[in-house]
């Protein structure tokens, strides 16, 4: 016969076999998820509070191209300016998980504290929509995935970066794709 404390051991060893696993699914989901799933930017349109030059357009960011270099006309960028922000419209309500964005290979700095905001509203050009998440840094030329804060995704059809309002600075993306899948309401 088992002692009560080998017992015990027993089941506290079979509880974190199951926590192990549960984590294991459920990261195997987000993984999944943010690796494997289609682009929901890709083959809409994007617009932007200011547009820099031509060659800077607001679409740059969402053409597939990872190019970081500015000058090779591949990313978006506003002009300087407060409140600089830049939008996809997605077309379709969607649950997003994941935003995965390339920084410039120069003055990457500038992203940093920009916001990720999802929802329908096009209320203040959308950015009072839910915080999906906040881009503390990126380094120059890098790509860097965010996870929306919600472990159920963020609701939506469209998907903005914004500046914070205290900063005048132009907001440069050189390519944004996102993840998750349509669901309507």
């Amino acid at each position: 016969m088992l002692g009560k404390g080998l017992f015990q051991v027993l089941q506290l060893l079979r509880r974190m076999k199951f926590c192990y696993l549960l984590l294991l699914a459920i990261l195997g989901g987000v993984f999944h998820i943010g690796n494997s799933q289609e682009n929901l930017a890709a083959g809409v349109r994007a617009t932007q509070s200011t547009t820099y030059r031509r060659y800077a357009n607001a679409n740059n960011a969402i053409d597939g191209n990872h190019d970081s270099n500015f000058r090779h006309s591949s990313c978006s960028s506003t002009c300087w300016q407060r409140k600089a922000w830049w939008r996809v419209d997605l077309q379709t309500h969607n649950r997003i998980f994941v935003v995965r964005i390339t920084n410039r290979n120069k003055q990457g700095q500038r992203l940093n504290g920009a916001q990720i905001r999802i929802g329908d509203s096009l209320e203040n050009n959308g950015n009072s929509n839910t915080l999906c998440a906040t881009i503390r840094s990126i380094a120059n030329g890098a790509t860097e995935e965010f996870f929306c804060s919600s472990p159920r995704g963020v609701h939506g059809r469209y998907v903005n970066i914004a500046l914070p309002s205290h900063l005048r600075s132009p907001l440069t993306l050189c390519e944004v794709e996102v993840y998750g899948f349509h669901d309507p309401h």
